[in-house]
């Protein structure tokens, strides 16, 4: 395994035990960085704690923690008091349940991990792992102290080996409600949801990150690579994107069907109808209302493709771009 493990211990599954690294399988360190600079000598500045109200530098011996409890109120902890927080660890990631991988809402994982076995003796007992996880389909919840934390992790087969995913914890995922509590109840009908489904349909793909380039991080390896060159840095023009004024007209446009009327006449006309929960009547919306396109509630996605063993996302760069540009030299 290249590269240095992010933490070492044991997998346990009840009586068994196997020797085990995390691996980070995902990074952004290849990403194009910058240092900040004085603009006068071009010399690199440095951070500093300074008192805010005195603007005095504070040692860092000087520095405490402190939550704050009102308005310039807290509550001081030092290090010694923070570290004392920490849970025991016992190096272990202890297996508590197994399941399906996509029991698990997508929005629950958080940083991906490879999970590779520790040495020779680990060999027999991963792959036994391994292979019994594949043959049953199943994910197992596994809890270790990671980072100074007690954290649940989702462990899957992948490919020759394991991936360990940390999940977030339960009051770091917010409520769905919040976000859709004024979607207003809409059912479409008729040729606008014919049309929304035929170019769904026509749209099918599969998902091949290599295909997906990070324009911004090839927009900078140009411009460092310019600057270097010499050449002189012309700002793109925006173009203008047309108004949608109409729903329906956008929708038989994407399908190709611009300008051909619904078959009779006004009846393959999409109607929007707003169920009242204490009547429940309907009334009929009109199409050319431009909010409608805004008003379909997004369904959460399954995580079936996790447990399928999908890749996680390959570092997409626009191949000879960046290498063009030396990473730590841009100034």
């Amino acid at each position: 395994m290249a590269g240095r493990a992010s933490w070492k211990g044991f997998l346990k599954i009840g009586e068994l035990t196997c020797p085990v690294g995390l691996y980070a399988a995902a990074s952004t360190s290849e990403r194009i960085a910058f240092h900040t600079l004085n603009r006068k000598t071009g010399n690199r500045v440095q951070r500093a704690f300074v008192d805010a109200v005195t603007g005095e530098p504070v040692e860092r011996e000087q520095q405490v923690k402190g939550y704050e409890t009102g308005k310039d109120e807290h509550v001081l902890l030092t290090p010694e008091e923070v570290a004392s927080a920490v849970p025991d660890s016992d190096k272990t990631l202890s297996v508590t349940a197994f399941l399906r991988c996509d029991d698990i809402d997508t929005l629950y994982l958080d940083r991906p991990y490879f999970l590779a076995p520790d040495g020779a003796v680990a060999a027999e007992p991963y792959a036994l792992i391994r292979d019994g996880m594949r043959e049953t389909s199943s994910a197992a919840l596994a809890t270790t102290v990671l980072f100074r934390r007690a954290r649940t992790l989702l462990v899957r087969p992948f490919e020759d080996g394991l991936i360990a995913t940390t999940l977030k914890f339960d009051y770091e995922v917010r409520a769905a409600a919040d976000a859709f509590d004024e979607v207003p109840d809409i059912r479409i009908e008729g040729e606008m949801l014919e049309l929304a489904e035929h170019i769904i349909a026509s749209k099918r793909g599969s998902f091949r990150p290599e295909d997906f380039d990070d324009r911004y991080e090839a927009a900078l390896a140009e411009l460092v690579k310019a600057k270097l060159e010499g050449r002189k840095i012309r700002p793109k023009k925006v173009e203008p994107t047309g108004k949608v004024v109409d729903l329906l007209d956008a929708l038989r446009r994407s399908a190709g069907v611009a300008g051909k009327p619904a078959a009779g006449g006004g009846e393959g006309k999409a109607t929007a109808s707003k169920e009242r929960s204490e009547e429940g009547s309907a009334a009929q919306a009109s199409p050319k209302k431009p909010s409608s396109a805004k008003k379909k509630t997004a369904t959460k996605a399954p995580a079936q493709a996790k447990a399928s063993g999908d890749k996680p996302a390959a570092r997409a760069r626009a191949s000879g771009k960046a290498a063009a540009a030396p990473r730590r030299k841009a100034g």
